[in-house]
């Protein structure tokens, strides 16, 4: 881009923008006018610091698009894997358990399943009511007594 047009359009939207401020202080008072002049003088401070050529530069180019495009992938896949390996830490996810289980001997490999089949039976007694013995055997699993 042409450095005259960036100096012109951020010349005018600056204007713009200071004209519409002298209409809000008008309207609601010092602080919108105010607020309004900030956010007026930001298209020329962009223009001056060159910030306005780096950005025409980034839209208008397919190149760094394609950057901006990797940039983002990377940063989802970062945060995928992020996920990943914070349920892996948790829960053991599905590798962490099919390494454990290979790791023991047969022999011990239905021993922990039956044990917890155990404590999660309802334990019958006398003066438990029938009635309620799946509610408190459901609280039971779930830790509540």
């Amino acid at each position: 881009m042409d450095d005259f047009f960036l100096f012109a359009v951020s010349l005018a939207v600056t204007l713009l923008g200071l004209v519409g401020s002298m209409r809000a202080y008008r309207r609601r008072g010092a602080g919108s006018a105010l607020r309004g002049t900030a956010w007026s003088l930001v298209p020329m401070a962009a223009y001056l610091t060159g910030l306005t050529a780096w950005a025409t530069d980034l839209v208008f180019s397919p190149v760094k698009w394609a950057g901006v495009v990797l940039l983002g992938l990377a940063g989802v896949l970062y945060l995928v894997s992020g996920v990943m390996l914070r349920r892996g830490a948790a829960g053991g996810g599905k590798g962490a358990d099919k390494g454990a289980a290979e790791a023991r001997p047969a022999d011990q490999r239905g021993a922990g399943r039956r044990a917890e089949k155990k404590a999660i039976e309802p334990k019958r007694s006398a003066d438990i009511d029938p009635d309620l013995a799946d509610i408190e055997n459901i609280l039971r699993r779930r830790g509540i007594s």
